[in-house]
């Protein structure tokens, strides 16, 4: 009998799920085991290995589309079994809601827009029968003044008579005015712009730093360390052997130092209770082409330079390549954010739920002291 195979929740803040890829289609044979498709979390990128048997007959979400936890993803069940009755009895919606149609090319291709002219037909100037203009005697020295032909004026007064607002409110055309014009601007440019899809680990960060802003009462706290002591020990320790460590990993384990010594510092809001946390797990932020993830040095307080220095390379390089699993991000007590290398001296981080704090650490620069 065919089943449902739904979008499964594959972290703690997953709410819907990106299909990256099929590694089966429709009428091939699924194994127990066999990785069905790779799914695309707030996180990270992961394998999904089928839980049965049987023929794949259905896909509910293509390549690229993505879908609420929960909703159908497949359906397995045996060769030429009909379907149809099963996806329409069901009631959970196996598409997020299609975007509305935007007039744009693909991330790839600028699309142009271009303004076209608006063609606006002017009154006549208006002439008495005998030839002559009809215009106010005003309106005429006014003209004669500013040198505007009047006769290309377009009169608003009774019958077209050009009164003296006309003059005063003529703007001069190409041609027929005897004063000089600027110059009619026309730009060589053109409007463009791209458009692309929003990953599901923006659309996460984005979330979760709106609530954190909003919920969490921040306010800052600044001060300057004398960093030539950790100047010398991080370059006899590089010079001495193997092992090189950076200002990062020092910041790390002298931070899971001082969480030991202020407790209350290491601690999380549970809503009811605050939690005081007994050990030093130090999340650290990591850039990605896609925005920020921070994977979490366990017992950071435990561990020693050389041992976390490993550590935050090996998350580093499997945050690049999507291959961090929710139980390298899951579980921090304090978070590290260190732009120090971009040469920022200075910058305020976002608190990382459930967090009571986090350290924003920028470089380091020589300056004449006292």
């Amino acid at each position: 009998m065919a089943e449902i195979v739904r979008m499964p929740k594959l972290s703690d803040t997953m709410t819907e799920g990106t299909v990256a890829s099929w590694n089966k289609k429709v009428g091939d044979k699924v194994k127990t085991g066999e990785v069905l498709a790779e799914i695309e979390t707030d996180k990270a990128t992961m394998e999904f290995e089928s839980f049965q048997d049987g023929v794949l007959l259905h896909i509910g979400v293509e390549k690229g589309k993505t879908a609420k936890v929960d909703s159908i993803l497949a359906i397995l069940g045996k060769e030429g079994e009909d379907v149809s009755a099963l996806i329409a009895s069901d009631t959970v919606s196996s598409q997020a809601p299609a975007a509305a149609p935007v007039a744009v090319a693909a991330s790839t291709a600028a699309s142009t827009v271009v303004a076209q002219p608006q063609v606006v037909e002017m009154p006549a100037v208006a002439h008495e029968s005998n030839g002559r203009l009809k215009a106010s005697p005003l309106a005429k020295k006014l003209a004669n003044e500013k040198g505007i032909d009047i006769s290309s004026v377009a009169g608003s007064g009774d019958g077209g008579r050009i009164i003296r607002r006309d003059v005063e409110n003529y703007s001069p055309s190409s041609s027929g005015s005897k004063i000089s014009a600027a110059p009619i601007f026309t730009p060589s440019g053109t409007e463009s712009f791209t458009e692309e899809n929003i990953s599901q680990m923006r659309k996460t960060i984005a979330r979760r730093l709106a609530e954190s802003k909003f919920s969490a009462p921040h306010f800052y706290l600044t001060m300057e360390i004398n960093m030539d002591q950790a100047m010398s020990a991080r370059k006899s320790i590089n010079d001495s052997g193997d092992v090189k460590i950076s200002f990062n990993d020092m910041v790390v384990k002298a931070t899971a130092m001082s969480l030991l010594k202020h407790p209350k510092v290491n601690s999380s809001w549970r809503g009811e209770t605050i939690r005081y946390n007994q050990h030093v797990h130090i999340g650290v932020a990591v850039a990605v082409d896609e925005g920020l993830l921070v994977p979490v040095v366990r017992f950071a307080n435990e561990k020693g330079l050389a041992q976390i220095g490993a550590e935050v390379k090996s998350f580093a390089e499997k945050a690049k390549s999507k291959k961090l699993q929710p139980t390298d991000w899951e579980g921090n007590t304090f978070t590290i954010s260190n732009l120090g290398m971009f040469g920022i001296d200075e910058f305020t981080a976002i608190i990382n739920p459930p967090d009571a704090c986090i350290l924003a650490v920028g470089g380091i620069k020589a300056v004449p002291v006292v």
